[in-house]
């Protein structure tokens, strides 16, 4: 994960990305409505045992062996669940002008539903951990357990859920890759915004399949620290308000009302806000942000201490859990 956005330029963003908004319903008054159904329970052993392999192979830096193999297991675990699965390979250019490879995995559970829901973490790990108060380890590579792992080991889980259980709608699970390969913290302000999540922009301009259209997406990032506080991210308010509110409803009806924190916080320049701006697919950032520390995030966000040991089973399955119930209660249309 990227960085947050200052109110004051939020407020200039609001205005210049006025007209590229995709409409929403204007009623925002009406809690939106929590179909009882058959839901099936989310496993955080299994979602934790997810995260844990991610992170046997190392700090997954994008040109790596351990990114490679990586790779090689996501791609074979989606194939398990019965996903259809695409390799999107793509080519940018990171914060120091060289030319990197990436690989957004796609997995594509009931592609014969036309009525689809798109959900997403990014897979890689930062490169740096410019934020460790150890200045010795702020050139070395995040194991980026909470910030990337959690978020796939959650939506693995769902896929092998999914496998079991058909669920109204389609489902389409989507790992970005070179996500987290923006500018050190020293060189942040001298580069733009499209320094981060290069894998999302690169798919929200060059769709896997033509004419990709969803209901909408959830974005997953960090979502697997002891007592997190998911608040109302600012571009998901934006762009996506209705689908934002029915998330956290769902979760105070589960229970998890002490996770996810009905209080606005700030915007955050992640993937879902390519997928907003670009390809025009209302989404929301489920993503921990943190009122109290410095970063605005966890304490160990990109630093060497993001490791297994930070990942909360109870974490991964208020989240998972309040996902199950968000696709198994949707409606075909």
């Amino acid at each position: 994960m990227k960085k947050y956005i200052s109110l004051s330029l939020f407020l200039i963003l609001l205005v210049s990305l006025g007209c590229k908004k995709k409409q929403e319903t204007k009623n925002t008054e009406n809690q939106p409505e929590i179909f009882k159904v058959s839901i099936p329970s989310f496993n955080e052993d299994s979602a934790f045992a997810f995260v844990e392999k991610q992170l046997s192979f190392g700090p997954r830096v994008p040109e790596t062996k351990a990114h490679k193999d990586c790779k090689i297991w996501l791609v074979s675990k989606l194939k398990s669940f019965g996903a259809q699965v695409q390799v999107q390979e793509f080519k940018a250019k990171t914060f120091d002008g060289i030319i990197r490879k990436g690989y957004n995995i796609i997995g594509s559970f009931y592609p014969e539903k036309t009525n689809r829901i798109m959900l997403s973490a990014h897979w890689d790990s930062r490169p740096f951990a410019d934020h460790d108060p150890d200045p010795v380890k702020r050139k070395q590579p995040v194991p980026a357990a909470n910030d990337g792992a959690s978020g796939v080991g959650v939506l693995l889980e769902v896929a092998r859920i999914l496998q079991q259980q058909e669920p109204p709608i389609g489902i389409d699970i989507f790992f970005w890759d070179l996500e987290d390969y923006g500018p050190p913290n020293d060189l942040q302000r001298n580069t733009s915004e499209n320094a981060w999540g290069l894998g999302s922009q690169y798919w929200s301009q060059h769709f896997h399949i033509p004419g990709y259209n969803a209901r909408y997406g959830v974005l997953l990032d960090m979502v697997g620290a002891a007592h997190p506080t998911f608040y109302y991210e600012g571009f998901s308010r934006q762009f996506a308000p209705s689908i934002q509110r029915k998330i956290w409803d769902i979760a105070h009806s589960l229970g998890f009302q002490n996770y996810f924190i009905k209080e606005e916080a700030n915007p955050i320049l992640d993937d879902h806000y390519f997928i907003n701006t670009l390809a025009n697919i209302p989404t929301v950032d489920v993503i921990h942000q943190d009122k109290t520390s410095k970063t605005g995030f966890y304490p160990y966000w990109h630093t060497s201490g993001d490791d297994l040991s930070k990942i909360s089973k109870p974490t991964l399955k208020a989240v998972g859990q309040t996902l199950l119930q968000l696709i198994f209660s949707e409606k075909p249309l």
